[in-house]
Formats: structure tokens, C-alpha cells, sequence
């Protein structure tokens, strides 16, 4: 192997160039709804875990408390979250997804099934499961 492409072949590597690519491929597809791939996010884990704080949704989507408050004021400009009083901590927010909120999600989350499902189309449901494991094992040594 040429040195200079010795580092391309790492799993590191090769995993942030398929991470990087289906961004890509996503974000297409969520733009027709204004919503960036973070944001994305951020609803579908504000939607399946209501009441979730502004620190939670940093930590999950890997971004700077700032900068997630950031998204969220924008999510709640939009009308698509709110934010509640936490009632066990004065200091901190809940985050909820509106009624709008919701309704954006579905219609994105149908094209974002629609483009991954045309990702996975070249591999067997086997090769899927083997790739979804896998994943999941690596995310977790990680931790």
C-alpha cells in the first residue's frame, strides 16, 4: 500500500468517510423540510424523550452547550419545541416537541427512511444485520 494512503484504510477513517457521505445524503433530503441534520436529531430524541435538557441534546449530538442552545432557540422560533420550566431544577428547561413540531418530523422521518433504505438496497438483510451490529459493538467499546 502507498504510504500516503496507509491512514485512508483505517477503520477510523473509513468510518468517518461513510459518516461524512450519508450526512451529506441526508441533509439533501432534510433541507426540503428547513431542517439541518442536528436539528433532525434533536426532534427525533426530544419526540421519543420528552423533557430532555439543552445539555442532554449537546451531549447527544455532540455539540457545545452554546451551540445547541443555539438549534433550539432556532427549533423554538420555529414552533416546532418548547421549552418548560424543569420542576426539579430551576436552572434548566425541559425540551418538548410541538404539535408542528411533530407534524415536520413525520414528513421528514418518511424521507430520510426512504434515502437510507436506498443506501442499504446493495446489501443483503444479513449484511445489514452484520452492519448494524457492529456499529452497535463499536460504538459501545468506545465508551
Amino acid at each position: 500500500m502507498d504510504p500516503h494512503q496507509e491512514g485512508l484504510g483505517s477503520l477510523t477513517f473509513m468510518v468517518r468517510k461513510v459518516w461524512l457521505n450519508m450526512r451529506s445524503a441526508i441533509a439533501a433530503e432534510l433541507k426540503v423540510f428547513g431542517l439541518s441534520t442536528p436539528q433532525y436529531a434533536t426532534l427525533l430524541m426530544a419526540e421519543a424523550q420528552p423533557g430532555m435538557s439543552a445539555a442532554d441534546v449537546a451531549r447527544e449530538v455532540a455539540s457545545t452547550r452554546q451551540a445547541a442552545n443555539e438549534m433550539l432557540s432556532s427549533l423554538e422560533l420555529e414552533g416546532l419545541i418548547e421549552r418548560r420550566p424543569n420542576p426539579t431544577d430551576r436552572r434548566s428547561h425541559q425540551i418538548h416537541v410541538t404539535e408542528s413540531g411533530r407534524a415536520r418530523l413525520a414528513e421528514a422521518r418518511i424521507a430520510v427512511d426512504r434515502r437510507e433504505a436506498e443506501l442499504e438496497a446493495a446489501f443483503t438483510p444479513e449484511q445489514r444485520g452484520a452492519i448494524r451490529d457492529w456499529l452497535e459493538g463499536i460504538s459501545e467499546a468506545c465508551r
